[in-house]
This record gives C-alpha cells, sequence and structure tokens, in this order.
C-alpha cells in the first residue's frame, strides 16, 4: 500500500496549510479566541472558499467528495496552526451524520449551505454523567403523529451555542437511538455556551418539549453514530498529530537558541536525549493516526482500529506536551507563548471520546475476552 499523499493530496495540505499560517500566529489566535464567538468569520470565509468546507460531502451535495486520507491532511494542519474555526464539529460531525443518514431534501436543502460557510450544524451527542465508551442517551423522543419533541439536557455540545441548527441523538419510544434536526431557534431549547480551556466553544443545551424533525426516514441510527464517533476520533488523531509537531518542532529551535554558560542547551546531552524520545513518541503517534485513517480508506470502520490509535495518540500528545513545557522553562506557561496552547489542546483531544485509561480498558477487557488479538 502506497502511504504518500498523491499530488492533489499534497496540494490541498499545503493550500490549507498556507491559508491557515497566513491569519494565525499566536496573537492573532489569542485575539480571535477572544472573542465572544471564538474564531474568525473571515478565516471561515476563506475555508469555505478553497472547499474545505464541503471536503466530505458528495458532490451532488455541494461537496468535493474527499475521503478520509484528505479529511486527515486537512485536519493535521489545523492541528499544526491550532486554527479555532470549528471544521470537525460544525462540520464533518454534524455534516457527516445528515449525508450518512439524512434525506435527499435534508442534505440537498442544508449541505450546500454548510459548504459554503453560511450555515453552523452542532452534534449535541454527550450528556452529563456519562462517560465513554457508555453510549446511555437519557434523552427522550416522543412522536404526536408526524412531529417529534424531544426532552433532556446534553452537555457538552462542541461549538452548540453558535449552531444554527444541532443534530441531537434522543432515546426512541420504541427503543434504540434516533437522530432528530433541531433548529437553534425553537421553542423549549436552550443554550448556556462557555469557553473550554483549549480556546475553544461548547454549550449545555436542555430540551423541553422543543419540536424537532427526524434525520431521514427515522428508526434506529446507532449503526451511523457509532461510525460517525470512529471518523471522529480518526480526524482527532490527524489533529493532535500537526500539534504534536509543532510542540516539537518549537522545542527544538528553542534548544538551539536558548543558552546557558554561554553555549546553546542544545548541547546538553540530557535535553538532546529528551528530544529525540519526543521524536520517537511523535513517530508512533503519526504512525497510528496513519493506521486509522489508511483503515477508513479502506473502507473497515472498526472501533478497535480507533481505540488503538486513540490510546497511542493520548499518550504521545500527552508526554510530547509535557516535554515542551519542561524544556521551555517558565516560559512555556505563559499565554504569548504557543507551546502551552498546543498542551492544552492535546488535552482535550485526549479526553474527547475516551481518555487513554478509557481506551486501554477497552481494549483489554476486548483481548481478555478473545474478540481481540494482541498483534
Amino acid at each position: 500500500m502506497d502511504f504518500e499523499l498523491t499530488d492533489e493530496q499534497k496540494l490541498l495540505r499545503d493550500t490549507t496549510r498556507e491559508l491557515l499560517v497566513r491569519n494565525y500566529d499566536t496573537e492573532k489566535r489569542n485575539a480571535v479566541t477572544d472573542t465572544e464567538q471564538g474564531w474568525s468569520p473571515q478565516v471561515w470565509k476563506q475555508l469555505a472558499e478553497v472547499g474545505l468546507l464541503g471536503l466530505s460531502f458528495d458532490e451532488e451535495d455541494g461537496g468535493m467528495g474527499a475521503g478520509p486520507v484528505e479529511v486527515a491532511a486537512v485536519m493535521t494542519e489545523i492541528g499544526r496552526r491550532l486554527a479555532p474555526e470549528p471544521v470537525l464539529d460544525a462540520v464533518l460531525v454534524p455534516g457527516g451524520l445528515i449525508a450518512a443518514a439524512g434525506s435527499k431534501e435534508q442534505r440537498r436543502r442544508i449541505l450546500p449551505e454548510v459548504s459554503e460557510g453560511n450555515f453552523l450544524l452542532a452534534f449535541a451527542d454527550r450528556e452529563p454523567g456519562v462517560r465513554w465508551p457508555s453510549t446511555r442517551v437519557s434523552t427522550t423522543a416522543v412522536q404526536d403523529g408526524d412531529s417529534w419533541t424531544l426532552t433532556g439536557i446534553k452537555n457538552p455540545v462542541a461549538q452548540g451555542g453558535n449552531a444554527n441548527a444541532l443534530v441531537v441523538t434522543a432515546t426512541l419510544p420504541s427503543g434504540g437511538l434516533g437522530l432528530f434536526l433541531v433548529d437553534a431557534d425553537a421553542p423549549g431549547l436552550t443554550r448556556t455556551a462557555y469557553a473550554t480551556h483549549d480556546g475553544l466553544r461548547a454549550a449545555q443545551v436542555e430540551l423541553s418539549n422543543t419540536v424537532a424533525e427526524s434525520l431521514g426516514e427515522g428508526g434506529d441510527a446507532s449503526p451511523a453514530i457509532e461510525e460517525s464517533r470512529i471518523r471522529a476520533q480518526a480526524a482527532l488523531c490527524a489533529e493532535a498529530v500537526g500539534a504534536m509537531e509543532e510542540a516539537l518542532r518549537l522545542t527544538t529551535e528553542y534548544l538551539k537558541t536558548r543558552k546557558q554558560f554561554g553555549v546553546p542547551i542544545a548541547k546538553f546531552q540530557t535535553l538532546t536525549h529528551r528530544a529525540a524520545d519526543m521524536y520517537v513518541l511523535l513517530e508512533l503517534a503519526r504512525s497510528m493516526s496513519l493506521y486509522a485513517t489508511m483503515s477508513l480508506a479502506d473502507g473497515t470502520v472498526d472501533a478497535v482500529v480507533a481505540s488503538r490509535a486513540k490510546l497511542q495518540i493520548g499518550r504521545s500528545g500527552r508526554e510530547i506536551g509535557q516535554e515542551a513545557i519542561q524544556m521551555h522553562g517558565g516560559i512555556g506557561m505563559t499565554a504569548e507563548y504557543p507551546v502551552g496552547h498546543y498542551l492544552s489542546r492535546l488535552t482535550a483531544i485526549e479526553h474527547t471520546l475516551g481518555g487513554s485509561d478509557d481506551h486501554l480498558r477497552v481494549l483489554a477487557s476486548a483481548v481478555s475476552q478473545g474478540t481481540v488479538s494482541i498483534i
């Protein structure tokens, strides 16, 4: 199998990198994340203009019809620059669910607007007190003729305060898990937005007999939801690799320029060895991220593959982030310097859709039950 990017994929990667480098350095990112919205509408429009917001949608739905490799290439560049624009949370995840489970009318009505940057989505799935890998959903759906109403609390909902519409999971009267579209202005919907520690935005969403539209033909959408979670985990892994690459680059550059006793601290063997360990951890993470991406590209949507990748990504991200802070010293924790922001984002990625310990427990359980081999 050829793991090298094609010329078209390299062009996509380079275009994304150039766009984000042009718009963001640490000072500009801090200024943007301090705004109420938490990201730049101007950058969002640029992402739409070059086609990145419709990257994974079919061409007939206003997208580019790209696959997991292209998505991973874009997410890596977002991680490298710590771009706060919610490509994953407001487009790829909820938009992907509409593309997979929505009716033709719903896809044609919503996805082109999302691709053009005019319409924001959010996926309201996680609930207070429920920890991955549990998929328990307390939000309930009640049918009255052809209409549905939802009642429950969702938190955290990434970009839930900015969204024009939400894709909501709810337990069906007949059992199973349904997907519903809820307008942001629907009566009975209350949203409380807040900033997360990595500078992004989330919200608590409360639904009280809120009118909702069933996604697609209705019925149990559990398979589509599970696939969406696996694809989101792979995208997060790719984003984390970009963040780790930049954290390592910043650290090695600092070792070359910071002097102690009249010489660059890169001359100190212990620090050089620690930087080499960071590089090994990065390559392990890159390999596992590639494994998850190529599995999806090959048509294999496997939760075990995602857990294996997420476990290594979490371990590498934590070690690389902490070492970057340690070797920078006090400046690494200042808001004006980027390294601390990279550690914060890597920590958030580790805690999203299962932390390292969670994935380790899942894999260990699968091995003990004989459903998964160690190799």
